[in-house]
């Protein structure tokens, strides 16, 4: 089973590798140092576990691979962007990325600026490419859910939340509100996205959207205690970050054993979510123990 889970996340990685190769301007034409970074930033490195929840939900709606590739894509390069600009000297000021310097160390900081502007001016583009949906209507909304996925309401604003609150202590209510916008928005995005390019019940949406926003915390309680425990060669950023920048994280807030099961809480609501869909959302109980279980 294990086998087949890897073969299948292998299989999905190089898929979204080739489109967004695809999609990416060609390094060789003007402006060629930003298309470079561009380049830089996205391909070759990380999870990609968007992609893969976005896949994964197309099985359960019956979603052509050739139209959720363009959405998962979509999904990814924001992402992308958002880890460009969350390393500048402004933001989180970190040097290396998916283990190897990052966008503003490598080129400068302006290309860095306009890198993550051009990544997220793609990805829009790419979701407003004709026949990604079976419905004009419900492309135009997956547009409007990404949009607002990244925007104030979604990751930008969990990112001004998470500025506002460095050396201040959180509950848990007010970690998780955090969280479920700057990690859990684009994922639950990652989830829906993948499931409106096939044949989406309202039973399927909520069904889908509990388990979204449940992964969407477990993603981040586990990246915390990674932060915490893990080496930087084992993550490709820089570890400890948090306790250094005095973050309010799960591990701040709860120790590692209980943020540890926080997370398998977490993951088994997700699961639980998924019941009344059947052996449709194999892959997505699959991805839940990955992101819980995962040491990278």
């Amino acid at each position: 089973m294990m086998s087949d889970f890897s073969a299948w996340t292998q299989a999905c990685q190089a898929r979204i590798e080739h489109v967004l190769a695809e999609r990416l301007p060609p390094s060789d034409i003007a402006p060629k140092r930003l298309h470079e970074a561009m380049r830089y930033a996205v391909l070759g490195g990380g999870k990609r576990v968007r992609p893969l929840l976005a896949f994964a939900a197309g099985d359960v709606t019956g979603a052509a691979v050739e139209q959720v590739q363009h959405a998962a894509a979509a999904v990814e390069l924001i992402h992308a962007y958002s880890l460009v600009h969350d390393d500048m000297p402004a933001m989180d000021d970190d040097a290396l990325r998916r283990g190897k310097p990052t966008v503003h160390v490598e080129f400068d900081e302006p290309t860095a600026l306009l890198v993550g502007d051009a990544l997220q001016s793609l990805a829009f583009d790419i979701l407003a490419s004709p026949g990604l949906a079976q419905a004009a209507s419900t492309q135009l909304a997956m547009v409007q859910l990404l949009a607002r996925a990244s925007g104030s309401r979604g990751m930008a604003g969990g990112q001004a939340i998470d500025l506002a609150n460095v050396g201040k202590s959180l509950d848990l209510t007010e970690l998780e509100f955090m969280h479920i916008h700057k990690t859990g928005a684009l994922i639950r995005a990652s989830v829906l996205l993948g499931a409106e390019c096939g044949t989406l019940s309202e039973p399927a949406r909520t069904a889908l959207d509990h388990y979204a926003k449940c992964i969407g915390l477990a993603f981040q309680v586990v990246d915390d205690v990674l932060d915490a425990e893990a080496s930087t060669a084992t993550l490709g950023k820089t570890a400890g970050k948090d306790a250094a920048n005095n973050k309010p994280t799960y591990v701040s807030l709860l120790g590692v054993q209980r943020a540890r099961e926080r997370a398998l809480e977490l993951r088994a609501d997700a699961c639980a979510a998924l019941d009344p869909l059947g052996p449709s959302a194999r892959r997505l109980r699959e991805l839940a123990d990955f992101v819980v279980e995962r040491t990278f």
